[in-house]
């Protein structure tokens, strides 16, 4: 038991400081008391580094502190940097549009594939910038709840803090984005310790193994996200714990869907398209 405990504590001090070496948390220049409150309150939940600016430089700061990436917090939004990267800002692209028509009664294909009903919860296991977890949130509703889970923890951090404080004019949305519960590690990891039958709803997202060439809004995600395919035992697991169905987005015409064990309705001519395992018999 007491091997155990070590081994445990040495993986948690092995996390942190992977997590530091990774990434600290700054505002932009002339902050407001308000901005410098809420990166020195983020810096300590994610366990990094807070440095204030002080005219210096975002690049400097990080090849003083000798990290990777920094996470800039402005008045509204936050945006992470690196230096062989170009900047990430969250923002809901494509997403927000997406929004909008669904809180006018519109119909949305990922919404539909996946039969979401009000009050579902819902298991997004590949947050990525949150687009996809910002639908289901508007689409389940405050009677439901949304889960994103991030194995990157430069893109966790920046979802995190910026589904808290991002401002898009639109009330509904903001509040979506904010009840969304967000969550760092693995997808399986996390897969693994739910109960059996304890979630509508579980979405996956993964990098397409051919990605598409016009897909410049995740361009700079590409190189932070997990790259890895999924593989059956995530299957697996999603099949023990959804209730209602799993979805999975991939590229049109994609071996994914067949490999593993993915229903699709090629509809249209969307290059990305979605595919169904139903769990119940509610079709």
């Amino acid at each position: 038991m007491l091997q155990d405990w070590e081994n445990r504590e040495e993986e948690k001090q092995m996390m942190l400081r992977e997590k530091q070496a990774e990434l600290l948390v700054t505002t932009g220049d002339s902050p407001s008391d308000e901005v410098v409150e809420r990166a020195k309150l983020l810096a300590t939940e994610l366990g990094v580094l807070y440095a204030p600016r002080r005219g210096i430089s975002v690049a400097k700061l990080i090849a003083a502190h000798r990290v990777r990436q920094a996470l800039v917090l402005v008045q509204g939004g936050v945006r992470l940097i690196g230096p062989e990267q170009s900047p990430m800002i969250f923002h809901p692209s494509m997403g927000f549009i997406r929004a909008k028509r669904v809180l006018k009664g519109e119909a949305d294909p990922m919404l539909t594939a996946a039969r979401l009903a009000p009050g579902d919860t819902v298991l997004d296991c590949t947050a990525g910038l949150g687009t996809d977890s910002l639908l289901f949130s508007i689409g389940t509703g405050s009677s439901g709840q949304v889960t994103a889970v991030e194995s990157s923890f430069p893109v966790y951090a920046l979802i995190k803090d910026g589904m808290r404080h991002y401002r898009s004019g639109n009330a509904a949305v903001d509040k979506a984005f904010s009840d969304i519960d967000v969550r760092y590690g693995h997808h399986l990891d996390y897969l693994r310790s739910l109960p059996n039958r304890s979630v509508d709803i579980i979405y996956f997202d993964p990098m397409f193994r051919d990605p598409l060439l016009d897909s410049s809004a995740i361009g700079p995600l590409r190189g932070l996200a997990n790259p890895d395919a999924l593989n059956e035992e995530s299957i697996a697991h999603a099949k023990r714990v959804a209730r209602k169905t799993i979805v999975m987005k991939e590229k049109r015409g994609s071996g994914e869907f067949a490999r593993l064990g993915f229903r699709v309705e090629q509809r249209g001519t969307t290059k990305t398209v979605y595919g169904v395992i139903d769990i119940d018999s509610g079709i």
